[in-house]
């Protein structure tokens, strides 16, 4: 009997040898994970000396997401109009000269709940390169017979205020005619699916957006720029170091939100040079057209800091590429962008911080 338990209890012994070795192993399995980051940001568990065996979720760029169609909106800017609504919601924003020196600003609206947007005024064709490389429903109230002639030609899904029922777009009393036209997104999609258009869109940004803060390193110093459009509108932006994002100026006014009266910014800015022209067309309201199929030089600013870099756009309907100048696709902060479209010969300005001295 008692040679028995001696027998049970070796055995009893290894079996817990077993179990602790096979416990020790399973967790130095599991210590020999590290976390690392690959050349494109992805964070992923790799082991030790092994292959890799798990990947984390990658972070996701909140400016551009989700499959919702875009919509792009023409907003007034002239001083009457002034302040605008829904211009914060949206993100990107182009500026373009129209005619008499004015500048018209196309917003871009992806999964946004703007709840008030305008002023809105009447289509120019140029503006639809634009909404096309971004595959946006367009919406306008009216249309220069040249952009009511290309929205054809290229059949544009658009939403015209002045061929609405009454209920898409409202004019309100608080500013006169025609800068008083407002909507919002939940009646231009209304809109949009009672015409039977697409709603969604797996169109890849125009912007290559990046999670990891882009600071430009070896930029030039811009803690403000300005931009004269034409002799009638300069555009300035001053950069808040605080919150790391621009504050836009017209005309010497500051930009504020037509009901939060809050600051309008930006987090970055893209400027384009290419030439504009004026139309002859019977009507001699000195309309504008723009030379912007080829490559343009520009500058792409965010954070405080500016580069050099060219814009390349082959066809009216095909995305812009912004590039640096060793040509290579720029990184842009994920946040809200500003496209200053301007002449050739504009003067653009960009401060030095005081401190700095620039380089002769």
């Amino acid at each position: 009997m008692k040679e028995r338990t001696m027998g049970n209890g070796k055995n009893g012994t290894k079996i817990l040898i077993i179990i602790l070795v096979i416990l020790i192993l399973a967790a130095g399995g599991m210590l020999a994970y590290k976390i690392v980051k690959d050349k494109d940001n992805k964070e992923t568990a790799v082991e030790e000396n092994g292959p890799i065996t798990v990947a984390l979720e990658e972070k996701e760029v909140q400016i551009f997401k989700g499959n919702d169609r875009p919509i792009a909106v023409m907003i007034d800017n002239h001083n009457e109009a002034w302040p605008q609504a829904g211009l914060q919601k949206a993100y990107m924003v182009y500026e373009i000269v129209v005619e008499g020196g004015e500048t018209r600003l196309m917003a871009l609206f992806k999964g946004a709940d703007a709840e008030k947007i305008g002023p809105v005024r009447s289509a120019r064709h140029y503006f639809l390169d634009y909404a096309m490389e971004n595959d946006a429903i367009y919406a306008h109230f009216g249309e220069s017979p040249q952009a009511d002639s290309d929205i054809r030609k290229y059949s544009i899904n658009e939403i015209d205020g002045i061929a609405e029922d009454g209920t898409t777009f409202t004019r309100v009393k608080e500013k006169a005619a025609p800068h008083n036209a407002i909507t919002n997104i939940s009646k231009l999609v209304e809109s949009a699916k009672n015409k039977k258009f697409k709603m969604t869109s797996n169109k890849e940004s125009v912007l290559n957006y990046v999670t990891d803060e882009v600071n430009l390193e070896e930029g030039q110093g811009a803690i403000s720029v300005t931009i004269p459009h034409s002799q009638l509108q300069t555009v300035k932006y001053i950069y808040d170091e605080e919150n790391k994002v621009y504050k836009r100026l017209a005309r010497g006014k500051e930009q504020i939100d037509w009901d939060t009266k809050e600051a309008i910014t930006t987090k970055n800015i893209i400027i384009t040079f290419c030439d504009n022209y004026t139309l002859a067309d019977v009507e001699n309201k000195g309309r504008q057209g723009i030379k912007n199929i080829g490559t343009f030089d520009g500058y792409y600013i965010t954070n405080g800091k500016a580069i050099k870099i060219k814009c390349i756009k082959n066809a009216r309907e095909e995305q812009t590429i912004y590039q640096d100048l060793d040509g290579n696709k720029i990184e842009v902060n994920d946040g809200n962008t500003f496209v200053n479209i301007c002449p050739t010969n504009t003067k653009v300005v960009l401060e030095e911080p005081a401190d700095v001295v620039p380089q002769t």
